[in-house]
């Protein structure tokens, strides 16, 4: 498997692992609202560059 291929599959876990915390504080009401807003961007960023890198690399055969 390649390297990016990995690296990318790493950033779109910790992206949806950022995205579900930051709904399940939502749902739980935090107060917390710059950390919420901190972790749902890293989230969202980390998933999205993730997802791109995934898609934009080519497979060597």
């Amino acid at each position: 498997m390649n390297i990016k291929r990995i690296f990318g599959t790493v950033l779109t876990v910790l992206g949806i692992g950022g995205l579900i915390y930051t709904g399940v504080m939502v749902v739980q009401q935090s107060n917390q609202v710059r950390e919420l807003i901190v972790v749902g961007i890293l989230g969202l960023i980390f998933f999205s560059s993730g997802i791109s890198l995934i898609r934009n690399t080519k497979d060597k055969e």
